[in-house]
């Protein structure tokens, strides 16, 4: 049987851990200046290997961690990494790239992973398959799993009105924005691991 109190909470973490609200400034900033057939590709691109990464995490991630010997806050420290290299290339105004190199890149990295597949919604969703321990918790899971991410599909595939509202002035800003807004949450991400390693000692 269907359990809505799974259901429910599971969504309401992962909505907070992956923020969609939060991802449209990021995802304008690294989307802009492409034609609205590729910006729109990206955006199910980056859903979609969003929730593979989650649906392998969700099955088999404990193993993968222990096999590799990697912990919970080694995880969080090099995703914070990943994502301030990217924070840093947007504040600087760098990200511009070859079409074809970055049309891979942004759905794959960083918004596929770590950005919305990051090191806090992969943990999430790991406790979650494991506490579920009837079948109706486990469909209750997965089914919080797929409504979060057809949730960030659409928020990325509507955001791109705004490009349309804003032009380039505003994207600019926009991607200044982004930048500054995804180096604090790549710094706090890297504190929270360190903190981590050392309450664990």
């Amino acid at each position: 049987m269907f359990d809505f109190a799974v259901f429910g909470s599971l969504f309401l973490t992962l909505f907070v851990i992956m923020d969609p609200p939060g991802i449209t400034p990021i995802f304008l900033a690294l989307t802009s200046g492409r034609p609205a057939k590729v910006q729109r590709r990206m955006a199910w691109q980056a859903a979609a290997v969003a929730f593979g990464v989650i649906t392998v995490f969700g099955i088999c991630g404990q193993q993968i961690l222990d096999y590799l010997h990697i912990t919970t806050p080694a995880l969080m420290i090099a995703g914070g990494l990943l994502l301030l290299l990217i924070a840093l290339d947007l504040l600087t105004g760098k990200s511009e790239e070859p079409t074809q190199t970055k049309d891979v890149n942004v759905a794959l990295v960083p918004l596929g992973m770590p950005l919305l597949a990051g090191p806090g919604a992969i943990v999430s969703v790991i406790l979650a398959v494991q506490h579920a321990d009837s079948a109706g918790a486990q469909i209750s899971v997965w089914a919080a799993i797929a409504a979060m991410h057809v949730v960030l599909w659409l928020v990325m595939r509507y955001s791109l009105l705004i490009i349309r509202v804003i032009k380039d002035g505003g994207v600019v800003l926009v991607t200044r924005l982004a930048g500054m807004m995804l180096s604090a949450l790549a710094v706090q991400q890297i504190i929270n691991g360190i903190t981590q390693v050392i309450e664990a000692r």
